[in-house]
């Protein structure tokens, strides 16, 4: 690979910085996604999973923001940390429905992105949270 080009690791973490954008502005429409990937994605290696990741997002975020929930201990979805929430939802949308990557690629790669922006707890927060949905993925 290429130093310019970008890595699905990238990618993640890309699109988990788009994830907190849109919470931040509380905007979920394709006018930001189209502005942040024009100013953020310079290679377009990884734009297919990019597009992807967001036409779930838009899809299925309420059904996603709804298992976090109830994946995490009785914090709900307003009282998270946002880099938390942005993160969550990044993996979850790859555990549930992108078949191709193992969850326990999504679900470390969430842990090092929590770990690098969230707070000191993120890390184990991230953790719990994704294992639980990983459970209720495999046992339903």
């Amino acid at each position: 690979m290429k130093r310019s080009e970008m890595s699905r690791s990238d990618a993640r973490e890309l699109f988990m910085k788009l994830m907190f954008q849109m919470e931040a502005q509380n905007e979920y429409g394709s006018r930001l996604k189209d502005l942040f990937f024009n100013e953020h994605l310079k290679n377009r290696r990884q734009r297919k999973y990019l597009e992807k990741m967001f036409t779930l997002t838009c899809v299925m975020l309420s059904e996603i923001d709804a298992l976090i929930e109830s994946c995490s201990d009785n914090w709900k979805i307003e009282r998270m940390c946002k880099v938390d929430l942005a993160t969550l939802r990044t993996a979850a949308l790859e555990v549930m429905y992108m078949d191709d990557i193992p969850d326990s690629v999504a679900i470390n790669e969430a842990v090092s992105i929590a770990k690098k922006y969230g707070t000191e707890s993120s890390g184990k927060f991230v953790n719990g949270v994704l294992g639980r949905i990983s459970k209720v993925k495999n046992v339903g």
